[in-house]
């Protein structure tokens, strides 16, 4: 495993993250103009997601907190979670300008029971672009199941691992696989110098190490965890332009993106639900 790889991502998430709350793509001052505006991610989640009103939430590595306050838009009360005290600051930032009370916590997200406290939460949300920052996605489930109360559930969507393990776009079209599926010890070390917004922002860190992790790898570790499946479905868009050249943006949701040749080859992302025993 290459060391100390939370310094390395942590670096690379801190420069990006002011030049991702500036950015349209975030849409910081939609949030501001508008106290019923909800985050891309949040509405297309709100079908599955169903009522939070009046639930303990925490999300997990919540980034600039665009979909932590928009948790709280649907009533629930909300923490969220991440190593990135830049990310933090912008989140605050936010939550400040449009009065959102949101408590905002910086950990690792595989130290968030000690930081938040086991069995406070009825609620733990994880979005897209979540678990492939993480090694060891057993680890990661105890942590969910830690900080879950009996009854409280786990929301998940994430990119999917099939999409994770393809190499980029080919002239000829086809889609080759080339990255791991299965999680591994070593990460994915990746060198790019932009971001999944537009920006002119010129960036100097720009290595990460990534994992990916099988279906059945999330699925086992969830259930070994003392959670039970309530619902998983996979979807064909992504929040991204995962394959860029290759995709198109939906005409209702300009945030998810989808194959424009026969997208039915390939599944995109998924939603996971689960509830403590």
């Amino acid at each position: 495993m290459v060391d100390d790889y939370r310094a390395l991502n942590r670096a690379c998430w801190d420069e990006r993250a002011p030049a991702h709350a500036a950015s349209r793509d975030y849409g910081f001052d939609r949030f501001v103009a508008d106290p019923a505006h909800l985050s891309d991610v949040v509405r297309f989640d709100l079908p599955l997601l169903g009522d939070v009103s009046g639930l303990r939430g925490v999300h997990l590595q919540c980034h600039i907190g665009t979909d932590t306050i928009s948790l709280l838009r649907l009533g629930a009360q909300m923490t969220g979670l991440d190593f990135s005290p830049t990310s933090l600051a912008q989140a605050r930032r936010l939550a400040e300008t449009t009065g959102s009370d949101v408590d905002f916590v910086e950990a690792d997200v595989y130290d968030a029971v000690g930081a938040l406290g086991s069995e406070a939460f009825d609620l733990v949300f994880t979005g897209v672009g979540a678990l492939c920052w993480l090694p060891d996605v057993r680890r990661w489930a105890e942590v969910v199941a830690g900080l879950l109360r009996p009854g409280g559930r786990l929301f998940l969507r994430e990119g999917h691992p099939m999409l994770w393990a393809l190499d980029d776009p080919r002239e000829d079209g086809l889609l080759v696989v080339e990255h791991p599926y299965f999680e591994r010890e070593e990460g994915s070390v990746w060198d790019e110098e932009g971001t999944y917004v537009e920006t002119d922002v010129v960036f100097s860190h720009t290595r990460t190490v990534e994992w990916n992790h099988g279906l059945g790898e999330i699925v086992t570790s969830v259930l070994a965890s003392g959670l039970d499946l309530t619902g998983f479905v996979e979807h064909d868009s992504v929040a991204w332009d995962a394959l860029p050249g290759t995709m198109r943006q939906l005409p209702d949701n300009a945030n998810e993106w989808r194959l424009i040749d026969r997208p039915w080859r390939l599944p995109h992302s998924y939603t996971l639900q689960a509830v403590k025993r």
